[in-house]
């Protein structure tokens, strides 16, 4: 069985981030999860050769915070220009300042291979797979695109991005979906 371990960069996925997180599991229990679920294959290849996107446990959903609003005539948004880690330019977030958070349908866990972690030397351990991002999808969402930010810096190939090209059609769909959710810029979360 491949081992998954942590990489230090799903670390920031914690209360008050925005960001999916588990209030009740470790990292360390996500990544045994998505090495189990690996190893029953179910997951689907990602965006390129060592990217992998796993399905969750169904029992392992319920127990993350499904940060995504609904935006709507009522939706106030605000944004802010942050930096993901120390070294990548700023960029520009948008948020939702107000909304009720969309109950989670499903958990992804989102792996990469070490050799493609080690590109950039992104790699956190020696494991074979790391998991870099844990995303809830809302009830109802087929498909939870990048985001247009993250696919530019891939595309691009700037810091904090990993080599990728995407079709004109992907693009597409990851602009209509953010324009149609967003998180909650909401520290209570």
């Amino acid at each position: 069985m491949e081992k998954v371990a942590v990489n230090n960069f799903v670390r920031r996925q914690v209360k008050g981030s925005g960001k999916t997180y588990s209030p009740t599991l470790s990292f360390e229990d996500v990544a045994n999860d998505a090495q189990v679920q690996m190893a029953k294959g179910n997951f689907k290849e990602g965006y390129r050769d060592g990217v992998r996107i796993i399905k969750g446990s169904d029992e392992f959903a319920n127990q993350f915070v499904c940060p995504f609003v609904k935006i709507d005539e009522n939706t106030e948004l605000i944004s802010s220009v942050v930096k993901r880690q120390e070294g990548e330019a700023p960029y520009i977030q948008t948020r939702a300042k107000n909304g009720i958070p969309l109950k989670a349908g499903r958990v992804e866990y989102i792996l990469y291979r070490h050799d493609v972690l080690a590109e950039n030397d992104e790699q956190s351990t020696n494991a074979d797979w790391e998991l870099i991002s844990i995303h809830t999808i809302p009830e109802g969402v087929e498909n939870l695109p990048m985001g247009p930010v993250t696919m530019m810096r891939n595309q691009l190939e700037l810091k904090g991005g990993t080599k990728a090209h995407y079709s004109s059609e992907e693009w597409a769909e990851a602009v209509k979906f953010w324009q149609e959710y967003a998180a909650l810029n909401d520290s209570t979360l």
